[in-house]
């Protein structure tokens, strides 16, 4: 690695006082021109190291670590939309496998790595910032497999090698750097073929043309991406790592340049019998709730902070949201593959989208299921009733999801300020003014958008009401 640092472009001053260094080894193509992103070709299944580096004063993170994710992401817009339906669809013709790997042996300077992350396509490790640290990694998928007709005869999509380094330890986790680099992987041995074919194609032109390309670099320097637009997965923090490397008593794997110890393979992750009864017809004791309490209700967008971090446990999204409430909201509500996709949206700008428009981007199911969310919509209710008191001429709607007495009672209860417990019988007027009881049967069968009047009759000694609906014409 160190005769390949030579061969490496000039990095600009602040960003060897400030930032990260990560260094792929692996050489990028000669035929890119001067105005375009570097492209490096890597064969299927081999290791290639990526070599982490902490640049500039190193004092502020003496005794501390830190947490990256190295992924594997489509480099096209096109595909990024349909990222998770890719991955899927490779999971099954592919079932076992993983699109990334690490490869342990060869790995040095780590101090403790998720074995098996969830996603297929990335891996995530801890390590100190402080020592010197290389990850290898294997890339199991090959570009050609996400083209149409899936074989060696098209020209493959290209990746990207993606790593993202956040702050360990904090409750919060931070992220403080990103860069990525463009590359396609090919079968075993297609990546040098390429590299030839590449070399030959710019040996043959003129002097003049061969100066509008860039020169081939035997190691991939990783472009920086502006942490501000970054919409990373946000990480939970695992358990700290052990001060003292002492502690660790599993058996050692050797590495280029160093060892490490095997490492921890997951961060911390009512009822009646009665006959039927004699009701009179009554002034009903209930008091009744206001109009409002009888209509359903939509959750408030409350927005609350813990610590800085916002929080927003299923409510609509606020009309005037920013990009990163926007973000936290995708979260929240189970959107967390598509956050990278709307990383620069605001509120605005993601309500304006329509059902087809979030279809097209998310896929039909994920697509679906944003623009119900992002509507805010009460779900259609199965059965609605409207009762009233005989002295009353005004009706409350009742809606059931359930279709059961119980949520009835639960319903009438709500209504009239008493508790369900009170509710001891419910009836409803059957013919020739028969009292039938109220069962799930029944409720069943009521008429959507029957109307009733509700008599009551308390029993003083219980506290308890007999209820019985009467249904009008």
């Amino acid at each position: 690695m160190s005769e390949a640092l030579l061969a490496l472009p000039v990095f600009k001053q602040e960003n060897l006082d400030t930032g990260f260094q990560y260094i792929l080894g692996a050489a990028t193509s000669p035929a890119v021109k001067l105005n375009e992103e570097t492209l490096t070709y890597l064969n299927q299944g081999q290791s290639y190291e990526v070599k982490m580096k902490k640049l500039g004063d190193l004092s502020d993170f003496q005794g501390k670590y830190l947490k990256s994710i190295i992924r594997v992401c489509f480099h096209e817009r096109r595909l990024q939309y349909m990222e998770k339906e890719q991955m899927e669809s490779w999971k099954q013709t592919r079932p076992g496998e993983r699109i990334l790997e690490l490869d342990i042996p060869l790995s040095y300077g780590i101090i403790h790595y998720k074995k098996d992350t969830p996603s297929l396509n990335t891996i995530d490790f801890i390590w100190d910032p402080t020592k010197e640290c290389g990850i290898y990694i294997k890339v199991h998928c090959i570009s050609t497999e996400f083209t149409q007709k899936k074989h060696g005869g098209e020209k493959g999509v290209p990746f990207r090698i993606q790593v993202e380094t956040h702050s360990y330890g904090d409750e919060d986790s931070k992220l403080l750097h990103c860069a990525s680099c463009q590359v396609k992987v090919f079968k075993p041995k297609g990546a040098d073929r390429k590299h030839k074919t590449d070399r030959e194609k710019i040996d043959k032109l003129n002097e003049t043309d061969k100066d509008k390309y860039q020169p081939s670099y035997e190691c991939t320097v990783l472009t920086q991406i502006n942490v501000d637009q970054m919409a990373s997965t946000i990480l939970q923090p695992g358990p700290s790592p052990p001060n003292n490397s002492a502690v660790f008593t599993e058996p050692s794997f050797s590495g280029k340049n160093g060892s490490f110890a095997s490492l921890s393979e997951s961060f911390a992750q009512i009822n009646t019998n009665s006959p039927t009864p004699t009701i009179s017809a009554v002034s009903s004791p209930f008091r009744c709730n206001s109009e409002e309490d009888s209509e359903p209700k939509v959750k408030s967008p409350e927005i609350k902070t813990s610590k800085d971090k916002l929080i927003l446990d299923g409510v609509p999204l606020p009309s005037d949201a920013i990009a990163d409430t926007v973000s936290a909201w995708l979260q929240a509500n189970r959107f967390t593959s598509h956050v990278r996709v709307f990383q620069n949206f605001s509120g605005p700008d993601i309500l304006r989208l329509t059902r087809d428009d979030l279809i097209q981007i998310c896929g039909i199911a994920d697509g679906i299921r944003l623009n119900n969310a992002l509507q805010s919509k009460a779900v259609r209710p199965r059965l609605t009733i409207f009762v009233c008191q005989e002295t009353d001429s005004v009706y409350h709607a009742l809606y059931l999801d359930t279709f059961t007495s119980q949520e009835l009672i639960g319903k009438l209860a709500k209504l009239y300020s008493v508790s369900s417990q009170q509710i001891a019988e419910l009836y409803c007027s059957g013919p020739s003014g028969i009292y039938i009881l109220i069962t799930n049967e029944v409720v069943q069968n009521f008429k959507d958008q029957a109307r009733f009047v509700v008599e009551a009759m308390k029993d003083e000694n219980s506290m308890q009401y007999k209820i019985l609906l009467k249904e009008m014409s």
